[in-house]
């Protein structure tokens, strides 16, 4: 059972979407109505779950939508379940079929005396759907709910819903909460029509129409007022059957202990009876007989009436003896229309302890040839405006129950098959509850699935950027080893042709001063010269070299471009006719220190190349330097390639080219000797001295 604060809560969560209250001056049937007196956006508390239009997912976090979940699970396990009925039985109210959804249609119920009310439920018609199981039918897409006084025949509008409410589809009753509100009569109208199931024609259908002071609905077996009224002699639909307390549903709770139905018999020709006492004395004014176990196989093994008496004295009174009885009422089974898994029954307000059921005509069963009487009930309530005074109270008979586990006390433990009765308040509300949770439930699955697809979509761009980052990283690992390694080879490289083509000079050069020096050992003046010459060069050699082999720690002992091709083609060239000419000298003095190295080291291999294989007498160099580029042309009178090293390039002037960067061509001259021309572009991806 629930306890009155969750309970508060559950009818809290029942409140309309929207709901507007107002004050009628003048309201007609016409749908015109007075002045708002307030508008209400149902305000949800932390305690319950929000109405799913009022959901905002997207801004909760993934942590809030999973704990909202578990949340909604857990009350959907915790709520009763709308299981259907089965049998014949009445079905309720339907107004005559109409062409189109607009057109009104209204039902009104008398409460006999002016009531406080606060809750109205409509219980909709449930069609048998072949593809999508049981749905309401006939449900109205738009109405609004009105009660008034029988001085206040205008009444007043305490709810409306639209077709923005989405109150379909549904099979759970629609529970409507307002202020408490004191009441003689309440209207239902249907604004616009939804096409009942089976041919598409409009009408408005209900199953039950329950209104409630408290917890005891007072629109029980009330007088009914219609627009129209789809009723034929002996049919399931009336508009009686709106009150008559039957609902299309078992009493299925999802906790509790559970107990199967009293079951007894008795000789035909007796009065069987079933005393309840209530230990005190209370003022009763109801009766809910709930019927016995039928629901336990698909198909039932009986009827549903299996059981109940067809006809029943039912009495109050304070002595045990009832000397002082009254009669409350007396319960007649006519058809099978008048029967139900709960039926409810309601009497003036009786001040009694004791309640006597006397069984005047019992339930026969048709055993072969013989009638046996059965009588059983899975509960009998005795209410106190709407509460069961009768839990756990004692009870007795007069005839014997047909099994041990059928026994007496069966009929007040305040449970059936299912589980624990509820107040029938409370068990609607349950299912409208169950309602809103289910149809809220997949919305927040759905937005739960887009938030897991989006963290595994996330999860593999991450993967993919790791991946490209950790093979970036590799690759730039391996591009980096590489350029250190290709630097390490060209340092090598370099170095190695510095080494050749300087020293190899410098040492050709010093063993030509040498036999100058031997030549002339008689002429002391000459020799002195040679030797002080074989000195600095010596001295220029061990500067090269100490240069060459640590670039980066001792400074270049090269200047002046121009310079330094003067001084050595002197040198070098002293038995030689030599000319050398420059052009555009300032430009010349912009190429890098490393350009003006390579261009000297260049000239000074293509001179011992000339020295050592040519056999030239003359010489002649010619540097021009423009902004885009540097042509060093060197041309001699020797034997020529073909002569001398072969028809090609030699190795270490193409060497020394490719560390410049530069184009060179070697080839022999129609008139005798070799032309080397080497080509330097200064000017390289838009980038000029």
């Amino acid at each position: 059972m629930w306890h009155l604060p969750s309970w508060l809560a559950l009818m809290a969560l029942t409140m309309p979407l929207h709901c507007v209250v107002v004050a009628a001056s003048e309201f007609e049937q016409t749908g015109q109505s007075g002045g708002i007196l307030c508008s209400v956006s149902t305000p949800l508390s932390d305690i319950v779950v929000d109405r799913p239009t009022l959901l905002n997912l997207e801004r909760e976090s993934l942590q809030d939508l999973e704990q909202r979940r578990d949340r909604v699970d857990l009350q959907l396990q915790a709520l009763s379940r709308p299981s259907m009925r089965t049998g014949v039985a009445a079905i309720g109210f339907r107004s005559d079929a109409h062409t189109t959804s607009e057109h009104p249609e209204w039902i009104q119920i008398e409460l006999g005396e002016a009531r406080k009310i606060d809750q109205v439920v409509l219980v909709p018609s449930i069609w048998r759907d072949g593809k999508t199981g049981f749905r309401a039918d006939g449900f109205p897409l738009e109405f609004r709910v009105l009660v008034g006084n029988d001085e206040d025949t205008n009444g007043r509008v305490v709810a409306h819903y639209g077709t923005s409410a989405s109150l379909l589809p549904r099979v759970s009753p629609v529970v409507i909460e307002f202020p408490g509100t004191t009441a003689s009569w309440v209207r239902v109208e249907a604004l616009k029509l939804s096409p009942r199931a089976w041919d598409g024609m409009y009408i408005l259908q209900l199953s039950e129409v329950l209104v409630f002071s408290g917890l005891e609905n007072v629109a029980l077996r009330q007088r009914v007022k219609a627009s129209s009224d789809d009723a034929r002699q002996g049919s399931p639909r009336d508009k009686r059957f709106l009150v008559d307390g039957f609902v299309p549903y078992l009493m299925d709770t999802s906790e509790g202990a559970h107990s199967v139905a009293f079951l007894g018999t008795s000789r035909v020709s007796t009065d069987p009876t079933i005393i309840i006492d209530l230990e005190s004395v209370q003022p009763i004014d109801g009766i809910h007989l709930h019927a016995t176990d039928l629901s336990d196989s698909v198909p039932q093994a009986v009827p549903e009436n299996f059981g109940i008496p067809r006809r029943m004295l039912i009495e109050g009174a304070t002595q045990e003896d009832f000397s002082d009885g009254t009669t409350l009422l007396e319960y007649r089974y006519e058809s099978d229309l008048d029967s139900g898994p709960i039926i409810m029954l309601r009497f003036p307000e009786t001040a009694c302890r004791y309640v006597r059921f006397t069984v005047l005509e019992p339930y026969l069963q048709i055993v072969g040839n013989f009638n046996r009487s059965r009588i059983g009930f899975a509960e009998i309530e005795v209410l106190v405006q709407g509460a069961n005074v009768a839990v756990d109270k004692p009870v007795d008979v007069n005839f014997r129950a047909l099994a041990p586990n059928r026994s007496i006390d069966r009929l007040t433990d305040g449970s059936n098959l299912f589980g624990p009765i509820l107040p029938i308040r409370e068990w609607l509300s349950e299912l409208a509850l169950r309602h809103e949770l289910e149809s809220q439930r997949p919305r927040i699955a759905a937005e739960l699935h887009s938030r897991y697809q989006q963290q595994q979509a996330n999860f593999r761009w991450l993967v993919l950027i790791t991946v490209l980052v950790v093979a970036g990283a590799t690759c730039s690992v391996l591009v980096q080893w590489a350029f250190r390694r290709r630097a390490i080879f060209q340092t090598r490289e370099r170095i190695g042709a510095d080494l050749h083509d300087e020293l190899g000079a410098n040492l050709h050069a010093i063993s030509l001063l040498g036999d100058l020096a031997q030549a002339n050992l008689n002429s002391p003046k000459k020799l002195a010269g040679l030797l002080k010459r074989m000195r600095a060069l010596t001295e220029r050699t061990g500067d090269a070299a100490r240069y060459f082999v640590n670039l980066h720690e001792s400074k270049s002992p090269y200047g002046d471009l121009i310079e330094d091709m003067l001084r050595t083609s002197a040198r070098m060239m002293a038995d030689l006719e030599h000319e050398i000419t420059f052009e555009g000298k300032e430009t010349i003095r912009l190429l890098s220190a490393q350009q003006r190295l390579d261009l000297f080291l260049f000239y000074k291999e293509c001179l011992v190349n000339i020295l050592r294989h040519s056999g030239a007498t003359r010489v002649q160099t010619r540097l021009v330097a423009e902004p885009s580029k540097v042509v060093l042309t060197i041309i001699d009178n020797g034997r020529g390639l073909t002569h001398s090293i072969g028809d090609r390039v030699p190795s270490s002037i193409s060497r020394r080219a490719r560390l410049l960067g530069a184009r060179v061509t070697a080839e022999d001259r129609n008139e005798g000797g070799t032309c080397i021309a080497l080509q330097l572009q200064t000017r390289r991806f838009g980038i000029s001295l």
